[in-house]
């Protein structure tokens, strides 16, 4: 397996990033998984440490297929996987149902994890997006997306490892992208990591209270 597990793929990653060290950035992870990777690439650039709450809209009989993601922003950003809507035979009534859903969850972990939290500004600095490995690729694209409405000079997209396929759309989305390892012949993320354990809520507001207190 090509990670030990999220602390040895962030460290990996922070080492593909250490050429942005000294520009003025924000590190952004996809909670719950992606933050203790995020949290060294944030020590290795110096640099604050947020979220980016995204749910993936899952298939209602089949949770695990994303039919689409929603973004916490400004105004939520929904993507759609037309072809998955489309073949799970998805009425719009539903994947609106699902969609409310999943914004109530964003809502919860945005209480839970940011509370009263002063954000940074990620205007005219460089944006990290991290996550621990993409699967569809669905969630990562509203990640993007959010974030690059809030203005960043530059996005780049740092993930350990994804589905070949899915990368090409991704670049459209990012500035850059850092993908450590591919495979054509995916699965899921798990597959890749010795220890892929469950990430907790009070896992992440500790590792956002370490950062928080530096501030």
């Amino acid at each position: 397996m090509p990670f030990r597990d999220r602390d040895d793929a962030g460290r990996r990653l922070a080492d593909a990033l250490v050429a942005h060290a000294g520009e003025a950035a924000v590190v952004y992870a996809l909670p719950r998984g992606g933050v203790p990777v995020a949290a060294h690439i944030a020590e290795r650039l110096k640099a604050p440490l947020d979220l980016v709450l995204v749910r993936k809209i899952g298939v209602p009989y089949q949770p695990e297929l994303a039919m689409g993601a929603l973004a916490d922003g400004g105004a939520p950003i929904i993507v759609r996987n037309e072809d998955v809507i489309e073949a799970a035979e998805v009425t719009e009534s539903v994947f609106q149902a699902v969609c409310a859903r999943e914004r109530a969850e964003i809502e919860r972990r945005r209480d839970v994890y940011l509370g009263g939290r002063a954000r940074p500004d990620p205007a005219g600095k460089l944006a990290v997006v991290v996550d621990d490995g993409v699967a569809t690729g669905a969630t990562t694209r509203a990640a993007l997306r959010a974030v690059r409405a809030l203005h960043p000079a530059k996005l780049i997209l740092a993930v350990p490892v994804a589905p070949t396929d899915a990368l090409e759309p991704l670049r459209h989305e990012a500035d850059e992208l850092v993908c450590l390892e591919h495979y054509r012949d995916f699965g899921a993320i798990g597959f890749f990591y010795e220890n892929f354990r469950q990430i907790d809520d009070e896992e992440v507001i500790g590792i956002l209270d370490r950062f928080s207190s530096r501030s």
